[in-house]
């Protein structure tokens, strides 16, 4: 087969792109930040890790497109929608902690990644929380905000990694009570 023979190899760079996005959430989640390499990222996503610079900009710019492919559309509930608790119950149970929990335990060296996580963790889980109590007339509703987020990462991280046996082996739906009082006092 002579060169204009060739078939012409096209490339998918929608296809390429939400590759990595998924391999580098897989991997942010299971190895955090600093332990992730661009050369993990493109093997685990199966294309060449150039591509991240091409498409992103850079590790950096990849971890905060996850942070936003997470978020998805609209402002989630508070942690006290029952429905929220469970989702993110199962989702931390069958992926670990994503990168936003992680970053609330863990800070990231890069600035950029650790405003980008502060800013994730603030839209997803503090601002619903802050409005609420806010609503309900409660005082300091950002500080009670940002304490019943801690607590329930707490609780999800406790939960995740086994350390808790009663509570790593309770069912979700039987947490749900409890993690509510936690989080309204």
């Amino acid at each position: 087969m002579t060169s204009a023979e060739k078939p012409v190899r096209r490339r998918d760079s929608a296809r390429s792109k939400e590759r990595l996005l998924q391999a580098a959430a897989e991997l942010l989640a299971e190895r955090g930040f600093e332990r992730t390499t661009v050369r993990d990222i493109g093997e685990r996503a199966g294309v060449d890790q150039a591509l991240i610079a091409r498409y992103f900009g850079g590790k950096t710019q990849l971890y905060i497109a996850v942070l936003h492919a997470e978020t998805g559309d609209g402002v989630p509930p508070d942690l006290l929608d029952s429905e929220r608790v469970l989702t993110l119950f199962e989702r931390v149970g069958q992926r670990g902690p994503g990168p936003v929990f992680q970053a609330a335990v863990q800070r990231p060296r890069d600035p950029a990644v650790q405003d980008a996580a502060r800013e994730e963790l603030q839209t997803r889980l503090v601002a619903p929380l802050r409005e609420l109590f806010a609503e309900q007339g409660l005082d300091r509703p950002q500080m009670r905000a940002e304490l019943a987020t801690a607590a329930f990462i707490g609780v999800l991280l406790g939960r995740c990694s086994g350390t808790f046996g009663e509570l790593a082996g309770a069912d979700a739906r039987e947490l749900l009570p409890l993690v509510r009082g936690l989080l309204s006092q």
